[in-house]
């Protein structure tokens, strides 16, 4: 692609190079999910499950209750589904019941919630609406908050968040019509005049955009004397001289979500509103994602509940050849991969959320595989009750309601949760994301051995100091508890699990091996085997979820009265992802991904075009990518503040 004038051109290498740049490098804390991939099953991290402090507990289910209230008798999602709006007396009725500051201290007039009572209320909102859901995720996890809450100068948290906690909306701005997951190539520009900066440029899919009072955006400040430059994060008033939302998009779900295309000219914003120093916006956005991501498996949880209930109603109400449809073994497997893969879902939420809360591990990769595995299997379940629910399934609420039947909105929810796989790192962008993490050990050892512009001396040291890792590390591959047949026997209940996680610390091991044979194959060419990575990525995940459910079901059988149907639970949930473990482990080595190039390279230089006739297209004229040169608008400004 050519790059236009305000375009930077970035190399491959040179887009890997600010991403690791802006990689956090001191984190001291070990994480669970990042050690099974070396090959270690870690139980002690993470059993016994951690719990909130009682008083956490207690607050967070006082707001609970009355969010369920106002969820109940004040949200009307089928009007938000035909009108494509929340109307402003429901989002002033949140603003009044505090949930814009769910996760703002309640010194700045916030609510104070833990990460693990902010994701249920997240589930709960989400389920009587997912536009809501959306939209204070999108102010709180990765808006104004939550920047500020870890970055931000105490003059910038005084300012900001007590507006952010119960009048002003926020969104947050990093996405350009030509940027996506490649932020080196970002064109916003931020140039420096006196003690303001000066922002040029356009953002796209600005989620709260429309209506938002305060934006974080990312923007390049040019290097120059006395300023390093570099991406760079500043906090601005949505309604500054020269800013106009030109577009309210619209998309095939979440039709409430007020996201537009937002362009900046000759914005003036006080240098005292940038956040941390020039450079660091990367950084900030990145670590701003780590924990803002387990905002989408919780509506994916959510979802999950929503899918279960209504699958258990009609399925036994519905009656196919003298018996209800649920007693007929090919739906009855889909009823069951839904039950269990929700408790899973909620297992794996629920742990990483607690862990954020007591900030004693990394979880950048716990928080990562949540939202992978949840946005993957919540699509799988919502899809799976259509097919459960038949024609009904594929019926709008609106169409079943005027014919006399039960309003069930199975075919929207399919459309509102698929954007959780492209959301705040699409699943491809989190299979890449991850497995650079999964494989950081090996590269800190070894990477200099596949660095070609490093020199023979620094591969020569590098050489040594891979020799002395892995000649400790390979040894432990060979064998562990997973062998032993009565590891784990605390699990060993009426339903015993600890095969399950026998078959975890085996696989994690095999896992291992498998990373270690291929960096050995393919060395620098690694990072280009992106089918192979995914598939490492996605066992993880799964031994992950299966590790979650095993600890969670132990949890409950010891505090609540349903521990045994927890145990049974987790049980089904682990006999059917030992499955997907097995196939993906198959699928490794055995693919179609180096055919799968040379077909994609068929397809690009036209050898199947012939495949293509016979069709017409309905697609309309333009661009694919729409022009984003910096410039004055010439638009009218629908940006709609809400008071």
């Amino acid at each position: 692609m050519t790059a236009t004038p305000h375009q930077p051109t970035v190399t491959e290498r040179e887009a890997r190079q600010v991403a690791e740049a802006a990689r956090e490098q001191d984190w001291r804390r070990p994480s669970f999910a990042k050690e099974l991939f070396l090959g270690r099953f870690r139980l002690d991290l993470i059993h016994p499950h951690p719990l909130p402090a009682d008083e956490d507990a207690r607050r967070g289910e006082e707001f609970l209750a009355r969010l369920r209230v106002f969820c109940e008798t004040k949200i009307d999602s089928a009007l938000i589904e035909r009108e494509a709006r929340i109307p402003d007396e429901v989002i002033n009725g949140l603003k009044e019941l505090g949930a814009l500051g769910m996760k703002i201290d309640t010194k700045y007039g916030g609510l104070g919630l833990t990460q693990v009572y902010y994701n249920k209320a997240l589930a709960l909102v989400g389920s009587a609406s997912p536009a809501i859901g959306a939209l204070l995720s999108a102010h709180q996890s990765i808006g104004v908050p939550q920047p500020l809450k870890q970055f931000g100068t105490q003059e910038q948290k005084d300012t900001f968040l007590p507006r952010c906690a119960r009048t002003d909306i926020s969104a947050f701005l990093l996405t350009e019509p030509d940027v996506g997951s490649d932020p080196a190539r970002l064109a916003t520009s931020a140039v420096r005049d006196g003690d303001d900066y000066v922002l040029d440029g356009v953002k796209l899919w600005t989620t709260n955009g429309v209506v938002a009072d305060l934006l974080v955006v990312m923007a390049r400040v040019p290097k120059s004397e006395g300023h390093k430059g570099g991406i760079t994060a500043f906090v601005v008033e949505a309604g500054s001289e020269g800013i106009t939302v030109e577009h309210r998009n619209a998309f095939m779900g979440l039709r409430g979500l007020e996201n537009g295309v937002t362009r900046f000219h000759q914005v003036r914003v006080p240098a005292a509103n940038r956040i941390g120093p020039e450079g660091s916006g990367l950084k900030i956005a990145l670590t701003t994602l780590n924990t803002g991501r387990l905002s989408l498996p919780a509506m994916c949880v959510g979802a999950g509940k929503w899918c279960l209930k209504i699958a258990r109603e009609w399925s036994s109400a519905r009656e196919q050849w003298g018996k209800p449809v649920a007693f007929h073994e090919a739906v009855g497997a889909k009823i069951s991969f839904i039950a269990a893969t929700t408790f899973a879902l909620e297992a794996v939420l629920d742990l990483s959320s607690q862990m954020a809360d007591e900030d004693r591990n990394d979880i950048r990769i716990e928080a990562a595989l949540a939202k992978l595995y949840g946005s993957e299997m919540a699509c799988l379940m919502a899809d799976e009750l259509v097919q459960i629910r038949g024609g009904r399934g594929f019926e709008t609420a609106e169409s079943l309601a005027a014919r006399g039947e039960r309003a069930v909105p199975a075919e929207q929810i399919l459309r509102d949760l698929r954007i959780n796989r492209i959301f705040e790192g699409s699943t491809e962008i989190m299979h890449l994301l991850i497995a650079r993490e999964a494989v950081d050990a090996h590269l800190s050892v070894a990477g200099d051995l596949i660095d070609p512009d490093k020199s023979l001396s620094d591969k020569a040291k590098a050489g040594a100091n891979a020799g002395v890792f892995y000649a400790k590390w390979l040894p432990k591959l060979v064998a562990g508890q997973g062998q032993l047949p009565r590891a784990y026997a605390e699990f060993n209940q009426e339903i015993d699990l600890s095969p399950h996680l026998r078959f975890v610390e085996r696989s994690a091991r095999k896992l291992a091996r498998s990373t270690f044979y291929a960096m050995s194959r393919w060395q620098g060419r690694m990072e280009t085997k992106q089918g192979f990575l995914g598939r490492i990525v996605d066992i993880g995940a799964e031994l992950f979820a299966m590790s979650a459910a095993c600890v969670r079901a132990e949890l409950l059988r010891t505090t609540e009265d349903h521990g045994r149907e927890a145990y049974q639970l987790a049980d089904a949930f682990c006999r059917q992802s030992r499955i997907r473990v097995d196939e993906l482990f198959g699928r490794l080595w055995t693919n179609t991904d180096d055919l799968d190039r040379k077909v994609v390279k068929g397809v690009l230089t036209g050898t199947y075009e012939w495949l293509e006739q016979g069709v017409i297209d309905p697609s309309g004229e333009g661009p694919w990518i729409a022009d984003a040169t910096p410039g004055a608008s010439t638009k009218e400004n629908v940006h709609r503040p809400i008071r």
